[in-house]
């Protein structure tokens, strides 16, 4: 549907999504990526398991959510893009910095995360085609030298890196110029059933194998010795950052949202979904690590290595190659839209362009730049900033600048500027589903805790303070 509405300067005309599973298969769309299927199942086996698990959970309740609400409610309220929020509330230009910090966040990620989307798009192919049958014939040491060299060939070419990137930007224009209701919400709708489906499939598969017990044990046993501070600020920053937050995605979607969409409803929704899609994946993971004798806490290798490796020595195991990065695919297409959506709807908005040559545009940006991060050995490999590859330098700008000091003002400007009245109106009436209730003690969370542990992510991020 569109909004027609001129109420708090909507502007006429602006799209709006259908309906309440419209807003939750975007809004997961967003905060499910390669995180969930890559980086979730490997710093859960570098740092304890079950344990680290346990910490995730109490994270994502004390900085995720809060966080997702808040920009939620600055969308909804204002029905503007990430920049143009805090001129609807007239808030000083100061506040301003959280919308063009959110906007680079999400160019910056993009700038690289296009590359990584490339890799996977590839390995689609190669799993169709049964690259990796092979390895199946071969020992256990020289299949997994052939895997890596595999990788090495995809990412470290002149050519195919920097096409591949192209293909994933090219999926995610013709999505965006799509528009809002017939883009993102028709392919989120389609898509995210679709991951859901797949990701069960391969979990229950794994089940089956030998090492599913230990596989379980691993990820659902909880020892308490685990937990140390390394742990805990582990688990803090990765439930801030695999739900999409800090970057703008949710104040856009959240300015997407009709007025029947309730927003503490679909934040917890997204949230506990998106932490079940990463458990699925700990289980589509570990069963198979146990089984073959593997260290859990493998590191970032896992997607790219470990799995084209240990699926191919199972029954059906290129079948499961072929879901599983079709599964890896999806997640990284729905989550490019979300972050591409909000520089292209601060384009339309803020400067009068046309949908079509905002997306065509920053697309265009983003694939010249990104050529920059296609691989560490490839073109541009020999090109250091801060002693950094470009890769490195545009994540580290990112994940430890922009994102936490981004989610720390929007945690404080929704904490100490916004009434917990107004607070409560925005999440719905306490006569017919009690939200309102929880405004009060969420804005205390907001208010004290959140800011204090996001505060301390970024302090460590950067090495003020070390644990």
């Amino acid at each position: 549907m569109t909004d027609k509405s001129t109420n708090n300067g909507v502007r006429q005309g602006r799209e709006t999504f259908s309906s309440g599973l419209a807003v939750f298969f975007a809004t997961l769309g967003s905060a499910v990526g390669l995180g969930n299927i890559w980086k979730f199942p490997y710093l859960t086996g570098q740092n304890g398991g079950g344990a680290f698990i346990l910490v995730y959970l109490i994270s994502v309740v004390l900085v995720g959510v809060p966080i997702m609400i808040a920009e939620f409610y600055l969308g909804k309220t204002t029905r503007a893009n990430a920049v143009g929020v805090f001129k609807k509330l007239k808030a000083s230009r100061f506040w301003r910095i959280i919308g063009f910090m959110g906007m680079m966040s999400a160019l910056l990620i993009m700038f690289f995360y296009s590359s990584v989307a490339g890799w996977v798009y590839s390995y689609v192919l190669k799993a169709v085609r049964g690259d990796f049958k092979v390895l199946s014939t071969m020992p256990f040491d020289a299949a997994g030298k052939a895997v890596e060299a595999q990788f090495g060939s995809t990412v470290g070419g002149t050519f195919s890196p920097f096409a591949w990137q192209a293909a994933a930007v090219a999926v995610v224009t013709v999505i965006l110029v799509a528009g809002v209701k017939k883009g993102i919400e028709r392919v989120t709708k389609t898509l995210m059933p679709v991951l859901l489906i797949l990701i069960v499939i391969i979990a229950v598969r794994s089940l089956t194998l030998e090492g599913a017990g230990k596989g379980l044990d691993f990820l659902m046993g909880v020892d308490f010795s685990k937990i140390t501070p390394s742990v805990i600020l582990t688990a803090l920053g990765l439930s801030f950052f695999k739900l999409s937050l800090g970057m703008g995605t949710m104040i856009t979607y959240g300015s997407y949202f009709n007025e029947d969409n309730k927003i503490v409803n679909t934040a917890f929704k997204v949230a506990a979904s998106d932490t079940m899609v990463s458990l699925l994946a700990g289980l589509a993971v570990f069963p198979v690590v146990f089984t073959f004798g593997l260290e859990p806490g493998g590191g970032p290798g896992l997607l790219f290595n470990t799995i084209p490796l240990v699926f191919s020595l199972i029954p059906f195991g290129n079948v499961l190659l072929i879901l599983f990065f079709s599964l890896a695919a999806i997640a990284a297409t729905t989550a490019m839209i979300s972050m591409v959506e909000v520089p292209v709807i601060v384009l339309t908005e803020e400067l009068g362009i046309s949908r079509r040559n905002a997306v065509v545009s920053i697309s265009a940006v983003i694939l010249a730049v990104g050529a920059l991060t296609v691989h560490p050995e490839s073109m541009f490999g020999s090109t250091m900033i801060f002693g950094k590859s470009f890769f490195d330098f545009f994540d580290y700008l990112s994940s430890n600048i922009f994102l936490p000091v981004g989610g720390l003002l929007i945690a404080i400007f929704v904490g100490w500027k916004v009434k917990t009245k107004d607070l409560s109106l925005s999440f719905g009436s306490a006569s017919n589903d009690g939200v309102s209730k929880l405004a009060p003690v969420y804005h205390i969370i907001l208010k004290f805790v959140t800011p204090i542990l996001l505060l301390i992510v970024f302090l460590n991020a950067v090495g003020v303070i070390g644990i």
